[in-house]
């Protein structure tokens, strides 16, 4: 078996809209550090040159977005109320753990351009592929995004999925779809110029939501899935963090690949 790792790091270097802040205490930070939460917390004093090296534990904290780096939305993502089961949307640490561990199909939408993909175009690809997505596989969208990650233009250049694109995989039985994309919807640029061209509320985050409507889950940011050996035949594991009452949690995707 072949892991091929799917993820798009948490990198305080790169362009974010919302900043990641990244601060690192180190090994001797760390030590002494330790020594001070001693003598707060429990009233003993120990010096940190007792230790091998005058060093203990290096210690990162990290102040990011639950949708930074790359994540899967839940439900709660998309709205406070849900038009199915009780009305209540759940939380990321709520879903079905199945879900995140399936067979997955990457379809390859790199000729889209900046703006919206139609459920035709979805169908073309099935087409080319020969296969059409079975209930809960894990429907991947190489968009080509991924490519400009880092820069400002990975979130103003993509393509995303409209309204009918979602229905046309939630019909046929799909709960998890996924995009090197910043977004499964069309950037925020495009989305708000066509709304103020049109006046037509159906153009504002379909994708999203969609999910008012019918419960899924979307993984936003993935990355190198031009590694992929071929459209289906592997399995994608993306296990979010179960992070209690959010809307969303960060995941190492991977695809496993027999051999």
């Amino acid at each position: 078996m072949r892991l091929i790792d799917l993820s798009s790091a948490v990198d305080a270097t790169a362009h974010e809209p919302d900043p990641v802040v990244h601060e690192v205490l180190t090994p001797r930070q760390g030590a002494e550090h330790m020594s001070a939460e001693m003598r707060t917390h429990f009233g003993l004093d120990f010096d940190p040159d007792e230790l091998p090296d005058g060093e203990f534990l290096s210690l990162d904290r990290i102040t990011l977005t639950s949708h930074t780096g790359t994540h899967v939305d839940a439900p709660s993502h998309y709205g406070s109320r849900a038009g199915y089961g009780d009305g209540v949307p759940k939380h990321i640490d709520r879903m079905p753990l199945e879900w995140f561990c399936k067979p997955g199909m990457v379809l390859d939408l790199t000729d889209a351009p900046t703006g919206v993909v139609g459920a035709e175009r979805l169908e073309k690809e099935f087409q080319r592929i020969g296969r059409t997505p079975a209930p809960l596989d894990i429907v991947l969208l190489h968009t080509g995004a991924s490519a400009r990650a880092g820069t400002p233009e990975y979130f103003t250049e993509f393509a995303g999925l409209d309204g009918p694109a979602v229905h046309l995989l939630l019909d046929l039985g799909v709960r998890v779809i996924g995009t090197d994309a910043f977004s499964l919807d069309a950037p925020f640029t495009h989305v708000i110029e066509r709304y103020g061209r049109t006046g037509d509320r159906s153009v504002l985050w379909p994708a999203h939501f969609a999910g008012r409507d019918r419960e899924y889950c979307q993984i936003e940011r993935l990355a190198n899935l031009d590694a992929l050996p071929a459209p289906y035949g592997f399995t994608v594991m993306c296990f979010p963090v179960k992070i209690a009452g959010a809307g969303a949690g960060w995941t190492r995707a991977v695809a496993m690949v027999d051999e």
